[in-house]
């Protein structure tokens, strides 16, 4: 067997081996120059000196009660160290008219004997000397000379080190900065994907493709080289694609596409020619761009060959085009915006395959629930399956949102296992918002807003076509004051007229109730949320569905225009707008009549629902049936169909 790997140089050093001889060197010789340094300062300092002139020095020295102790000549330096001192105080410079003996700072009593010699040695006292060579003055001299030196090499060499990280840094700029899920990373399967069994097959056709290319070779049949993933965020689009290379068992090189944009021209089409020579060099593999409307998106006239975005863009379509049949190299992309990406992007040989991975039916979201909770502590009566009956429209990363909220909520409270309880809080803190217990209403905002609440229920409970009541509540919860859920019995993909109408009618009870209660002129600005979604779902009614009276099958859809063209213009015309504008006002005050018939006609049941949330605050399904049971649709609210 042979191993392919690269011969060590040996006797000789690595460029790093070098390098760090050459650091520690200096960095050596820099702490013996500081260490001179440092002893140079300690012998000659310490103690303040003085400077006195050298005819005092000859006078105390020949004084026989004087108090010098030593005198240390240092060239043309006196340093005079007093008696009962250690270190020189004192300090004088000779004059250069003679010799210390000439001078007679010592004894020249030299060749007397007996009296003659006591008589001098009393005349000339004793001092001790010394001569000293300066050898703190040349310490300090040759550490002033190579200290500058060596910190312009210390200074010098990390200019040099700066320069060769920022080389190493613009010769990397070009590179692509996917991040690599090989053998190494944890394997995700199709198992670990609950759910959008629909986009699962559709994607085991490209796992087949990759394990088995030579079987749709045989057959003439060509390996698509793009897979676009469709959907609304959260719906698991990433996780797809992961599963895919999973399965597959290949490479997985995911990318964001902002992560090609550069404020240079030109660094964006280099990152992606990096990445599809990585992932050639890797095949098969598999590139997944996140988000790729990030520099996907349209082009128009007024953009130009030079703007980055778009030669990214051109990159990707020139790299797409240039796949061998035998690459073994398939591009995956996600994205919300379909509507925005460019159409050369879309074509059959570039994104062959197009899947939508769409928002969890309600069999998927309890499979998806049941992945989520898998490993928590779940007390037994635990509704998952009334759960996912209650979170139609959520996404796969709202249900797992919901799953770890309950978690928290349970730690919160201090219970060892999730409760039901904590499964509704975590459903409701997801969908509306935490309840805020500290918000401290008045006798009477409490009353408005359980009349407001109240004329949401008892409108949306008597009306044929509307969703039946799950809870009401006056405890203020994220952005609002009170909050009535209507709950589907079953998922449905279409609503019909009458259905709308119905959402529109309930949704005008909150405001119709104030002003059946407190009067016209006494209507709050608890309803400004409410009239919003009227609004809004009116408009969609007229512009989007063709619902209107007068424009019955006519739909005005906005102008799609390019990722940076802003436009305020219309798709029509000026009395096609008033059209719309007076379609949409029938449709609101048809729903405020009908909110009003419904509870004129129920005014007991409507002042005994505010009642009991006056009193409990919250009320259940269970609760609210006997006090809705009684309830009665008026002949002037009806839809005839």
């Amino acid at each position: 067997m042979t191993e392919n790997t690269p011969k060590k140089n040996v006797g000789r050093p690595s460029n790093a081996g070098r390098s760090n001889t050459v650091r520690s060197i200096l960095f050596m010789f820099l702490l013996m120059c500081l260490a001179m340094f440092f002893i140079a300062n300690m012998n000659s300092g310490g103690v303040e000196k003085t400077e006195v002139p050298i005819s005092d020095v000859i006078k105390r020295a020949n004084d026989p009660d004087g108090n010098i102790a030593k005198i240390t000549v240092t060239g043309d330096n006196l340093e005079i160290t007093l008696k009962g001192e250690e270190k020189p105080t004192e300090t004088s410079r000779k004059d250069g008219s003679g010799t210390l003996y000439d001078q007679g700072l010592v004894n020249n009593c030299e060749g007397l004997v007996n009296e003659e010699l006591t008589v001098c040695e009393e005349k000339y006292p004793v001092i001790e000397y010394k001569e000293d060579v300066n050898v703190t003055g040349i310490i300090l001299d040759v550490a002033l000379t190579v200290l500058p030196i060596v910190a312009i090499v210390i200074f010098l060499s990390w200019m040099m080190k700066q320069a060769n990280a920022a080389n190493s840094q613009s010769m990397g700029f070009g590179k692509a900065k996917a991040q690599l899920y090989g053998p190494d990373k944890k394997k995700v399967t199709f198992k670990d994907v609950a759910g959008n069994e629909s986009a699962k097959q559709d994607l085991m056709e490209i796992v087949d493709f990759l394990k088995n290319p030579k079987k749709y070779e045989k057959l003439g049949a060509k390996i698509p080289r793009g897979v676009l993933l469709a959907g609304d965020p959260g719906t698991g689009k990433t996780l797809m694609a992961r599963a895919v290379a999973g399965e597959a068992d290949v490479p997985f090189f995911s990318i964001s596409g902002s992560e090609f944009a550069e404020m240079f021209v030109g660094v964006g089409a280099s990152r992606v020619r990096d990445l599809f020579s990585k992932a050639k060099k890797n095949s098969p593999s598999i590139i997944f761009i996140d988000e790729i409307d990030a520099v996907a998106h349209k082009r128009d006239a007024r953009g130009g060959a030079g703007r980055e975005d778009e030669q990214t863009l051109n990159q990707i379509l020139v790299e797409m085009d240039g796949f061998d049949n035998d690459s073994g190299v398939i591009v995956m992309a996600a994205t919300n915006r379909v509507d925005m990406l460019d159409k050369a992007l879309l074509r059959p040989g570039r994104f062959d395959r197009h899947v939508n991975v769409a928002l969890p039916e309600r069999k998927d979201r309890l499979e998806i629930l049941k992945v989520h909770f898998k490993g928590k502590p779940v007390e037994a009566d635990v509704d998952l399956e009334a759960l996912a009956k209650k979170t139609a429209g959520s996404s796969g990363a709202d249900l797992a949102n919901i799953a770890n909220e309950a978690a928290i909520t349970a730690a919160r409270e201090g219970h060892k296992a999730i409760s039901n309880a904590d499964v509704t809080e975590a459903f409701e803190r997801v969908a509306i918002g935490p309840e805020r217990k500290s918000k401290v209403m008045n006798e009477k905002e409490r009353k408005i807003t359980a009349y407001h609440e109240a004329g949401h229920a008892v409108v949306g409970h008597v009306l044929p076509d509307s969703d039946p009541v799950h809870k009401v509540t006056i405890i203020p919860r994220g952005a609002t004051g009170g909050v009535t859920w209507f709950l589907p019995p079953e998922d449905r993909s279409y609503k019909s007229i009458y259905e709308l109408k119905d959402i529109l009618a309930r949704a005008m009870g909150g405001r119709v109730a104030e002003k059946l209660i407190f009067g016209a002129d006494a209507v709050t600005t608890g309803a400004s949320s409410d009239l919003k979604n009227v609004a809004e779902l009116s408009k969609s009614m007229i512009i989007e569905e063709g619902m209107g009276e007068h424009t019955r099958n006519l739909v005005f859809p906005s102008e799609a225009t390019g990722y940076y063209t802003i436009t305020t213009e219309k798709p029509y015309s000026e009395k096609t707008a008033e059209l719309i504008d007076a379609e949409v006002k029938k449709l609101s005050d048809e729903a405020a009549r009908r909110a009003e018939e419904v509870l004129k006609a129920n005014k007991k049941v409507l002042d005994a629902l505010a009642e009991e949330l006056l009193k409990h605050e919250t009320l259940e399904e269970k609760e609210l049936e006997p006090i809705l049971k009684n309830a009665k649709l008026p002949i002037t609210a009806k839809l005839y169909k």
